[in-house]
């Protein structure tokens, strides 16, 4: 059987690992930065190092800031940047894509496969090219070196749709002789909205955030930066979350206890003894700085659309509209207006079934 060909988009710490990893399993694989310096060293030893859960040099075949190059033989590109970065490798993709290919978003965060897709159809590209989101990213991995990587854990049973979802099964079929973990979700409903990061990313920094400033992130994250009051309004946003996926019919949504049963085997009855009844959030410590990807990414990438989604079809989302207003005031930016909102997603003045229309049969929106 001839392996499938990766190209991997983005050569921070998921990156490099999927790179690396991808190699080291016998795969041909090119590897695309925009910083051409951040890759020097990965271009200088032809391949990355990987060390942890899996060890052993990635030979890599290209590493490259020419996207051109980089995707134009992939059977499978896989993109592993922030979801804030999800709209500039669509563009920079879009003149470069043919049909038969496939993108895979590591991970779409909400909403981010109908975001990449209608950019791609903006930019003039209408080849048969499969748009797919992972519910969330493959490895818990830390560059440590420029041509070096850690893989701490791989993840297993990750679901992944595509849009349309009826190409979802040949997204698999392509992918799992390199990802068995990967597994078919019901549509890209269930991927964007059984997003657990938007529940507790933004609300533990946000509301930990003078202590996060005085003391440069001293602190446990989860076991320390959760107090029964926070929890309490990650027990709201969780609720808000679950409660805009049922509106649009999401049959297997999750809610954070849910999620911390499947991921951890923590069984409990609330998110704060669920989140300090979990082993594997001991010593997980705080960002350095507010200006984290907790923020600047989950908030726009996540929490917007999911309050759009509530706004637009009268699911009150109060809590999470207040971490979206204070995330705006620290930031002094309006992250509704730079985010996933309905405008930018294609999805103003259509019904609710129109929106399904589009998420589950990639029927184009309406303009």
């Amino acid at each position: 059987m001839v392996k499938s060909k990766f190209a991997i988009i983005g050569a921070g710490h998921g990156g490099k690992a999927m790179a690396a990893h991808l190699a080291l399993k016998g795969f041909p694989v090119t590897l695309y930065n925009r910083t051409l310096a951040k890759i020097m060293p990965i271009i200088k030893m032809k391949g990355i190092e990987l060390e942890g859960e899996v060890s052993g040099f990635g030979k890599l075949e290209i590493a490259s800031d020419n996207m051109q190059d980089v995707i134009k033989d992939a059977d499978v590109i896989m993109v592993c940047v922030p979801a804030f970065a999800h709209a500039a490798i669509a563009e920079r993709c879009a003149p470069h894509l043919k049909s038969g290919q496939i993108v895979i978003l590591n991970p779409g965060r909400t909403c981010g496969a109908l975001e990449f897709l209608n950019i791609l159809r903006e930019r003039g590209n209408k080849d048969d090219i499969i748009v797919a989101e992972a519910q969330t990213f493959i490895y818990a991995s830390r560059g440590m070196g420029p041509a070096s990587v850690k893989i701490f854990r791989i993840k297993q049973a990750i679901p992944v749709a595509a849009i349309p979802a009826i190409k979802t099964d040949e997204v698999i079929d392509r992918i799992n002789d390199a990802f068995p973990e990967f597994i078919s979700g019901a549509s890209v409903i269930e991927t964007s909205f059984n997003n657990i990061g938007a529940v507790f990313h933004p609300a533990i920094t946000i509301l930990n955030a003078s202590r996060i400033e005085s003391t440069m992130g001293n602190f446990q994250f989860y076991i320390e930066g959760v107090t029964s009051s926070i929890a309490r309004v990650l027990e709201e946003v969780d609720r808000e979350r679950v409660e805009v996926a049922y509106m649009l019919k999401c049959k297997n949504v999750l809610t954070a206890l849910d999620w911390l049963t499947m991921a951890y085997n923590v069984i409990e009855d609330n998110l704060f003894d669920g989140i300090h009844s979990n082993p594997g959030y001991y010593g997980i410590m705080a960002p350095k700085t507010t200006n984290v990807r907790y923020i600047t990414e989950d908030v726009p990438m996540s929490l917007v659309p999911i309050a759009e989604f509530g706004k637009a079809f009268g699911v009150s989302t109060v809590a999470t509209d207040s971490l979206i207003n204070l995330a705006n005031i620290i930031f002094k930016v309006d992250f509704t207006k730079s985010g996933r909102n309905f405008r930018k997603l294609g999805l103003e003045n259509l019904t609710l079934e129109q929106i399904r229309d589009v998420f589950i049969g990639g029927v184009p929106a309406k303009k």
